[in-house]
């Protein structure tokens, strides 16, 4: 067992112009990022790398100018403020080959800083609800400090560190992070239905977070012998678990398992996980991986968009050139599910924003980056229908977009298309 040493006294090893991996998502260490951060004064250009991360961020802060810099591989809340100034900004990259950034050695890491679970009686932690490219970092990383938590569920799969690796270790028992999800609209609802009607008996699974994936899966009741294999999930999965609904009898790599990189949800989701060999938590560069999400069948991969325009490219990154959130592994599922036996690609969104705006535009936004081509595209979903653009051509795709945009629009939406294309 470790010697546990205060989160003050583990960042110690930390110094100036160093790289600092910092866990992702619902396992940020926060002890350890409070007590760095409170070494500012002692410090100079210290960069942290990660994935989107929950809880307070206080690195970003413009009073750390010159001491912290935050470089981001997806852009979570509490950093997109920063995005991009002389504190922070944004790396392109798949979700996939983020590991390869450590790996080899693109961008090594001095310090990993991890939330691990109790070590087993041979001395193994898990990396619990999050693997996805911390694994890369924990192993590559000079040095490995970590919080050790009884609340960080214990995984199977990939995402296990040796008691041994660390150079310090913090004891805590705050609790991990959670998400709640609030109750779908009747828009994400009928979204749900939609995408449900795509989804075959049989099919392999893939969804990111939010509303509208909890939708689906609340109306996959009547579906058979679906399977998982997914970059992440959340709670909506359980009780089709429980139901018998998800078995992942017909998949052709990790028959019978959940496969998935990292999780987020409540706590009724990390119990469900814990020590249940029915999930396999894997790194990125497998779950991602467009040759192994091919080999199973009927992948209907659902993700969203922040816009899409009347060719059907898609944003899902950025607001104009604000980024807003990263490229992530929409692109891996989305060639993964067209190129599976009887897969489907799915973006499915609403079809105004929350200020009512049309998502369905005639030309994404200056600046906006293209995430997922026209070329990839295959099924768009909103709350008034679908379409299907594979195989049309540019003004056929306008007309399927236009028909499932909000009513409000579809008109000045035609005209453009008629300018456009005649």
């Amino acid at each position: 067992m470790p010697k546990y040493v205060s989160a003050s006294e583990a960042v110690k090893i930390v110094k100036s112009g160093d790289r600092v991996f910092v866990h992702t998502a619902a396992a940020a260490p926060t002890a350890l990022i409070e007590a760095l951060t409170n070494r500012a004064e002692e410090l100079s250009n210290v960069e942290f790398i990660h994935l989107h991360t929950e809880g307070p961020a206080p690195y970003v802060d413009l009073k750390y100018k010159g001491t912290f810099f935050t470089n981001a591989l997806f852009i979570g809340g509490n950093v997109r403020a920063a995005m991009p100034t002389e504190m922070a900004d944004y790396i392109p990259v798949f979700l996939s080959d983020t590991p390869t950034l450590f790996r080899k050695n693109h961008l090594p890491v001095d310090v990993a800083m991890l939330t691990l679970s109790p070590p087993d009686r041979n001395g193994w932690c898990s990396l619990g609800v999050s693997v996805d490219c911390s694994l890369a970092a924990a192993q590559t990383a000079k040095y490995v400090i970590a919080e050790i938590n009884p609340n960080m569920p214990r995984t199977h799969g990939d995402g296990f560190i040796h008691i041994s690796r660390l150079s310090a270790a913090v004891w805590t028992e705050r609790p991990i992070f959670e998400l709640n999800y609030s109750e779908p609209s009747d828009a994400e609802k009928q979204i749900g239905l939609h995408v449900a009607e795509l989804v075959e008996d049989g099919a392999t699974l893939q969804m990111g977070i939010g509303s509208i994936p909890n939708a689906v899966l609340a109306a996959l009741g009547n579906h058979k012998r679906l399977g998982i294999h997914t970059e992440m999930f959340s709670d909506g999965i359980i009780d089709l678990v429980e139901k018998g609904i998800i078995t992942g009898e017909e998949k052709k790599r990790q028959t019978g398992i959940i496969t998935a990189t990292f999780l987020f949800g409540s706590r009724r989701l990390y119990d469900f996980v814990h020590d249940n060999p029915l999930i396999r938590m894997m790194e990125a560069s497998y779950t991602n991986d467009t040759s192994i999400i091919r080999k199973n069948p009927k992948v209907a991969a659902i993700n969203s968009a922040i816009e899409i325009d009347l060719t059907g490219q898609v944003c899902a990154d950025s607001i104009g050139p604000k980024m807003y959130s990263g490229v992530g592994g929409q692109m891996d599922f989305i060639r993964g599910a067209a190129l599976s036996d009887h897969g489907k690609p799915i973006i499915a969104m609403t079809a105004t924003t929350a200020k009512g705006q049309s998502k369905i535009v005639p030309f994404l936004k200056q600046g906006a980056g293209v995430v997922t081509t026209r070329a990839h595209m295959h099924y768009v979903v909103t709350e008034y229908g679908v379409a299907d653009l594979f195989g049309k051509n540019l003004p056929q795709r306008a007309k399927a977009l236009i028909e499932i945009a909000h009513p409000d629009v579809r008109e000045s939406l035609s005209k453009v298309a008629w300018d456009m294309w005649h």
